[in-house]
């Protein structure tokens, strides 16, 4: 026996590239189309008849359903096995991307969306997983660089190439762009994509309880946090009764995890310090990541009159020079102390807010262009060290729900983020209007029109102001969580994974 196993040629291990472009293609297709899609929405509004806050379904309903599969990474990935479940979620995202783009209605589209998030919400957790596998510890900065390539950068391209796609052709070519990049990533995880020796299936069958109670505790949650500033937050019965349901629901649900022998969601990977101030630091990028995503485009466009084409290029800076820093801080991990370099990223997001927060509505292109280089260095600068270390000393075994959980957190902190700036924004426009039009004695000609466009206009630049301060404000406060990210090294608990 010994001497047929020593004849046997040995199967050739994958390439750690293929599998990273493999992972990488179904990731970035995801990421960008949960942006893309935003600079489209009144264009799509207008072509199927719908209201614009009709229209809004079609990113609330993608985010819904994505938010909800984002925690059963681990419980899906080891029941069908990795590479079956990430093909699986790859065809129904190219499947509905198609679907969308044939779509004759708002609820129609919204209905296909639905269904895209589903497939999508585990591409990024599973890519980061396998990624993270795939690369020895020394390398595992450099697995996370590329990882966060299109993490971060994709949020910063998605306006960009949806704007372009509305100044120049039609909307539904925002969903059939995915469809090649899809089939090409289905067939290279057929081809590529390996399924790790230790994973087994889940004990105790599909604990129906758990999985209703995450459901409405985190879509309820999510309506919340995605509808609240619309509807007068709690002024609205509906944002009451699902906060008191996303209260209790996800109350009983980590209650019920934390005593149960075979939870639905592996909540271990809290037992590292860490991985609980890594979270904490994922709200904070989510914060200001999404957050700053939103107002940047809105004063842009809104304040300083660009186009959506225009606003795409203004914030592109930035996200190559996230991937520059990503680069270079992936190598940069086994020399330098993370906690370093994570505090210096926070250092210059901070100085980049508070930058803009200068800006007014004669600025142009040529100002925005260094304080979006300089946070895009410092958003690559903070994801790749944070990353790294707070999944480092996981086993390999417990990565696919630690990387669900880490990539809900952060979601759930750009979703805060977001509610917090819109709600900030809609009362300190209010605020500003008001002390500006009590200083307003004399009207010199104009008419009362022309007066309160220029009030609305000044109060709207003091509010983004304010926002961007805030921002700044956020992450100066964040870096009081740096010194507890100290690097481990990572356990040995489960076998390594075979290529």
């Amino acid at each position: 026996m010994a001497a047929t196993l020593a004849a046997t040629p040995a199967r050739p291990a994958t390439s750690p590239f293929l599998i990273s472009l493999t992972v990488m293609l179904g990731m970035i297709m995801a990421i960008i189309d949960g942006t893309i899609v935003n600079v489209g929405l009144n264009t799509i509004a207008g072509t199927l008849g719908a209201s614009l806050d009709d229209a809004a379904w079609i990113v609330t309903g993608y985010l819904l359903a994505s938010v909800i599969t984002m925690p059963l990474n681990g419980w899906l990935t080891a029941k069908f096995g990795r590479k079956r479940f990430y093909a699986g979620c790859v065809a129904i995202f190219t499947i509905a991307s198609f679907l969308c783009g044939t779509a004759t209605s708002v609820g129609q589209l919204t209905f296909y969306r639905i269904l895209q998030g589903f497939g999508g919400g585990a591409l990024q957790p599973t890519a980061q997983a396998i990624l993270f596998e795939t690369f020895p510890p020394a390398q595992r900065g450099m697995a996370t660089a590329i990882f966060g390539l299109g993490a971060m950068i994709g949020p910063a391209l998605g306006p960009l190439i949806g704007g372009y796609i509305i100044d120049n052709a039609t909307w539904p070519l925002l969903f059939y762009v995915n469809v090649p990049i899809g089939i090409a990533a289905f067939f290279m995880t057929v081809a590529f994509i390996p399924d790790p020796s230790y994973l087994e299936k889940p004990k105790g069958g599909v604990d129906w309880l758990g999985l209703a109670l995450l459901s409405s505790g985190i879509g309820a949650l999510q309506y919340v946090l995605e509808r609240g500033q619309h509807d007068d937050w709690f002024d609205s019965s509906t944002i009451v009764i699902l906060s008191v349901v996303a209260v209790i629901a996800t109350a009983w649900f980590l209650i019920k995890t934390l005593r149960d022998r075979h939870p639905l969601v592996d909540l271990r990977a809290f037992r590292f310090p860490t991985f609980v101030f890594g979270n904490l630091l994922m709200i904070v990028l989510g914060f200001g990541l999404y957050g700053t995503a939103l107002i940047m485009p809105l004063f842009f466009q809104t304040s300083m009159g660009m186009t959506a084409y225009e606003t795409g290029v203004a914030l592109l800076p930035g996200a190559l020079a996230t991937a520059a820093s990503m680069v270079v801080v992936g190598r940069l991990m086994t020399r330098v102390d993370p906690r370093l370099l994570t505090a210096l990223g926070l250092l210059l997001t901070a100085w980049s807010c508070w930058s803009l927060g200068d800006l007014n509505q004669y600025a142009g292109v040529d100002d925005v262009f260094w304080p979006r280089l300089i946070q895009g260095l410092g958003m690559g600068l903070i994801f790749v060290p944070v990353t790294t270390v707070m999944l480092a000393p996981l086993p390999k075994n417990e990565l696919a729900s630690a990387t669900g959980v880490s990539m809900l957190v952060r979601q759930l902190g750009a979703s805060v983020g977001i509610a917090v700036l819109t709600t900030l924004l809609a009362s300190e426009t209010t605020i500003a209007w008001m002390a500006l039009a009590g200083g307003v004695t004399h009207s010199y000609g104009a008419s009362v029109n022309q007066i309160n466009g220029l009030l609305v206009q000044s109060a709207t630049v003091i509010a983004y102001s304010y926002l961007f301060r805030i921002c700044a404000l956020v992450f100066i406060v964040a870096i009081a969580f740096v010194p507890f990210m100290k690097p481990a090294k990572a356990t040995a608990a489960a076998p390594a994974m075979e290529m």
